[in-house]
């Protein structure tokens, strides 16, 4: 299953170590399922990390920033090299602009989950008049699905 984390997840998950995200982080450790990020991505969770609410010094904030880059596969923006594909159906927009960038890359690798528990993101999977062509869904969902694709 393809995968793509909200920053806040990957900060429950590596930071927090919430144990809501405990089956996730060893699905994405035994290779179960593939979590995939880009460039924007990382340099908002690289930007995240220094926050003072954080209170990581560089060398933890480095430390989480390599545990996620060894978990994730990162997508180029654009690789001009593979035969290009048919356009991804529209994506609905995020009242947010700052979340669009994860339906983005969910779109453009094909992800079969975008895992979050931002409210407005979630709001976006209950869209009939434009619903994404992933589903987006908070951790504990995501888990109970790989287990269910696993069985």
């Amino acid at each position: 299953m393809r995968l793509v984390l909200d920053t806040n997840v990957v900060l429950e998950m590596l930071h927090w170590a919430d144990p809501r995200c405990a089956a996730l982080h060893a699905a994405l450790r035994a290779g179960a399922a593939s979590c995939h990020t880009d460039a924007r991505c990382l340099a908002e969770l690289q930007r995240v990390l220094g926050y003072p609410q954080i209170a990581r010094n560089n060398e933890a904030q480095a430390e989480i920033l390599a545990a996620y880059r060894a978990l994730a596969v990162e997508v180029p923006e654009s690789d001009e090299t593979l035969v290009p594909e048919p356009s991804p159906p529209p994506l609905p927009r995020c009242r947010d602009a700052d979340d669009q960038k994860f339906l983005e890359l969910a779109a453009r690798c094909h992800a079969d989950l975008l895992i979050t528990r931002d409210r407005e993101l979630l709001r976006l999977a209950r869209s009939r008049r434009q619903p994404p062509p992933f589903a987006i869904v908070p951790p504990e969902r995501a888990t109970a699905l790989l287990q269910e694709s696993a069985a």
